[in-house]
């Protein structure tokens, strides 16, 4: 299908391949989520059709409705990204497989409770406000090793990594500093013990070959898989 979306897809995945051979990574080792927030599940439907399987979403309803719109598409992997409110746990718990912007043990514990026996335990990321921003969300960098090791005991919760949105930087070096410093909190998290936590969610479509530079495995990508936001 040579669709607008298959055709920015296909060179997104170049772009990907690229940056990864020059960090030298293998091939395939950043997998790519397409932000679906405010895309209509007519326009998921297109990314489907061009081989998109992971699907990343900021508001919770919004997802819900694409969810059941999409339920005959076969499996598909969501993944949350936007802030929790802790009256919306459940519907997090019940309905996706990976949740990235965890930043306080409140918001986890009640994710873990709210999480059906039936499911395997959510996959869940820590997100670090690595650059200090008092508007960002994010927990502190010298808070996460408490924070890793609280979620860490949660038996319905596997923690899987960390997931930053750094302040916007200008060129390719200042773009790389905090995703340096994310990549080391969590290898000092590795190093540490938490063998399950070999992810890092970091990099958009503004700065995607900076993250894969510095070691990120998820990129969450919006504009660039469905063009500019109506």
């Amino acid at each position: 299908m040579n669709t607008a979306i298959a055709q920015r897809l296909a060179l997104l995945h170049q772009r990907i391949a690229a940056a990864e051979a020059e960090a030298g990574r293998p091939p395939g080792s950043v997998q790519l989520l397409a932000v679906s927030k405010t895309q209509n599940a007519a326009r998921v439907r297109e990314a489907l059709a061009a081989g998109q399987r992971v699907f990343a979403e900021n508001y919770v309803q919004e997802a819900l409705d694409k969810m059941a719109a999409l339920h005959e598409a076969g499996v598909l992997s969501w993944h949350f990204i936007g802030p929790i409110q802790s009256n919306k746990t459940r519907p997090l718990a019940e309905h996706f497989d990976w949740i990235h912007s965890i930043d306080r043990l409140k918001i986890a514990q009640r994710l873990n409770d709210q999480r059906p026996t039936e499911r395997p335990p959510l996959n869940v990321l820590i997100e670090v406000n690595v650059s200090g921003e008092d508007s960002k969300a994010g927990a502190a960098p010298a808070d996460v090793p408490a924070l890793a090791a609280a979620i860490a005991a949660l038996p319905r919760l596997c923690l899987r990594g960390l997931m930053c949105i750094p302040a916007p930087a200008s060129g390719l070096d200042q773009q790389r500093l905090p995703f340096r410093q994310l990549r080391e909190l969590r290898d000092a998290l590795l190093a540490s013990g938490h063998a399950t936590c070999t992810e890092l969610s970091m990099g958009m479509s503004a700065d995607f070959p900076a993250a894969i530079l510095e070691g990120a495995t998820l990129i969450r990508v919006g504009t660039d898989v469905f063009g500019p936001r109506q």
